[in-house]
């Protein structure tokens, strides 16, 4: 009995084997290869950009007052830009522009630094300004005399003005921009300089400005458009004894008046590529334009103010049309 019933076990135990393979149980050696897949690898992302471009333009106005004599100019940028984040760059940057200036100065040599932070839809700019004006001499003497020189020799120009050799200055600035959607953005600008053109004079300048773009759908493929506009304050403050009124030295300093400016334009893109055209106003008085800017080519008479007491005035501050036709690349995005 007991050979029978090993055998009967024997049997089970074999006919259950056989059921599993036959039902596709599978052993290990079966069993697929457990697959190890690599990381994906992230291409680093150089931080380092340039930003550069060029244009000219038929008036340089600077915060509604020429600065080429409502002649054309041209302009050249270079700007090394490092992002520390997506959301933080830091720049440098150098530009010129040429200039019809009283004291003869070669050319506009701007440097400048700061840092952009963005939070969103909110963008920061916080930087140092430098506006350096190489080659000036003291207008209406000869060459190479310093300004004491130009006062004592009494070389006074018959419309009564007169000019540093040396206008350089700086400004500290604050601006912010805010990016509501694709088609509208606003934003408000600070600039203070302790000695603006240095005339003696503290100025400081504050705007607000706004930017409309318009859908891709509007615009021929390629082309795109915007309208923008600028309203801004310029205030200014007391100049030293060089800018005074009477005397050889010409005395005490002399109140700038302090004036707004605004400009509105539209614009054309294709690819790199802006065409700008832009009106621009002041409501500086020919008289206090006169003061302030010591146009050397004022010649019409009757426009008498306190601290313009010879009556010349100026259109330098006065209402203007400018053409702006200018490129702008950065190596990242248009140098690969």
């Amino acid at each position: 009995m007991m050979g029978i019933v090993m055998k009967k076990v024997s049997l089970s135990v074999a006919a259950l084997v056989a059921i599993g393979l036959s039902t596709g149980v599978a052993s290990a050696a079966d069993l697929p290869a457990k697959v190890y897949k690599k990381a994906p690898v992230v291409a680093a992302v150089d931080p380092w950009d340039i930003a550069f471009g060029s244009a000219i333009m038929s008036d340089y106005i600077f915060r509604g007052v020429t600065q080429s004599n409502h002649k054309p100019s041209v302009t050249a940028y270079f700007e090394p830009r490092y992002n520390v984040n997506p959301n933080l760059q830091l720049y440098v940057g150098s530009s010129f522009e040429s200039i019809s200036f009283a004291n003869r100065a070669a050319a506009e040599v701007d440097i400048y630094g700061g840092i952009r932070p963005t939070f969103g839809p909110l963008a920061f700019d916080f930087g140092v300004w430098g506006y350096l004006y190489p080659g000036g001499q003291c207008y209406g003497t000869a060459a190479n005399t310093t300004d004491l020189e130009c006062i004592a020799r009494g070389a006074i120009p018959f419309n009564g003005n007169v000019m540093k050799k040396d206008v350089s200055f700086y400004e500290v600035y604050g601006k912010v921009n805010y990016t509501f959607n694709d088609y509208f953005a606003m934003g408000g600008n600070v600039f203070y300089s302790p000695n603006f053109l240095n005339t003696g004079a503290d100025g400081t300048y504050a705007s607000v400005t706004a930017k409309v773009t318009a859908p891709s759908g509007m615009m021929p493929a390629g082309l795109g458009a915007y309208v923008s506009g600028e309203f801004g304050r310029q205030w200014l403050g007391t100049s030293d004894g060089f800018y005074g009124i009477t005397g050889v030295p010409r005395g005490p300093g002399i109140k700038y008046a302090d004036y707004n400016t605004w400009n509105v334009g539209v614009g054309f893109t294709y690819k790199v590529f802006t065409l700008d055209l832009r009106y621009s106003d002041t409501d500086l008085s020919k008289g206090n334009c006169n003061a302030f800017t010591s146009d050397f080519t004022a010649s019409q008479v009757g426009f008498a103010t306190p601290i313009n007491p010879g009556g010349f005035g100026s259109n330098w501050c006065g209402a203007s049309f400018i053409a702006k036709l200018s490129a702008d690349l950065t190596a990242m995005t248009n140098l690969k």
